[in-house]
């Protein structure tokens, strides 16, 4: 039997509340632009790109999109409450995806469209998760053993935990 609408709403404010956290880079209960934007920053240093590789450029431009549009008052800086009233499934599909899928490419190496234990835990580390929280989402995502994650597996990973379904990798990472 199916979660009833209540439980879907709570259990999405409580991945809100988890994800805003996790991007709220000094931990002073908003979200900066700086905290916001820095989450490229710390996955081009931990990917070893160049400034000049297209997917950085991919990537600044993709985050930049996507702060422009969660900071909708434009005063720099995103409460959770605020946070939590913009994103949704629509907002994910429309927005957040993008700048993720963009982070996800950072860290592919190879460029197949996936992702190895490695590199998975590189990009999550950089997005600060935990390292062991990152080997556990990877497992969780990781249902046929093969040793890779899927570029679509991961973000419908993190938008099923970001509307509050059922997500084994998000519950994972947080």
């Amino acid at each position: 039997m199916g979660r009833t609408t209540a439980a879907v709403a709570t259990a999405a404010t409580a991945a809100r509340g988890r994800i805003f956290a996790m991007m709220d880079a000094d931990g002073d209960g908003v979200i900066s632009a700086y905290d916001y934007l820095s989450r490229v920053d710390r996955a081009v240093q931990a990917t070893g790109r160049t400034e000049e590789d297209p997917l950085v450029v991919a990537a600044r431009g993709q985050a930049h999109k996507a702060w422009g549009a969660m900071d909708a008052n434009g005063d720099g800086k995103l409460t959770f409450g605020e946070y939590d009233a913009w994103v949704g499934a629509d907002k994910f599909d429309n927005v957040c995806r993008f700048a993720l899928g963009s982070l996800f490419d950072l860290a592919d190496a190879d460029g197949d469209g996936t992702l190895d234990k490695a590199e998975f835990t590189v990009l999550r580390t950089a997005l600060n998760n935990s390292t062991e929280n990152a080997a556990a989402a990877f497992d969780a995502l990781d249902t046929d053993g093969d040793g890779r994650v899927g570029r679509d597996a991961y973000l419908a990973a993190i938008r099923a935990y970001v509307i509050g379904e059922t997500s084994r990798m998000g519950e994972a990472l947080y």
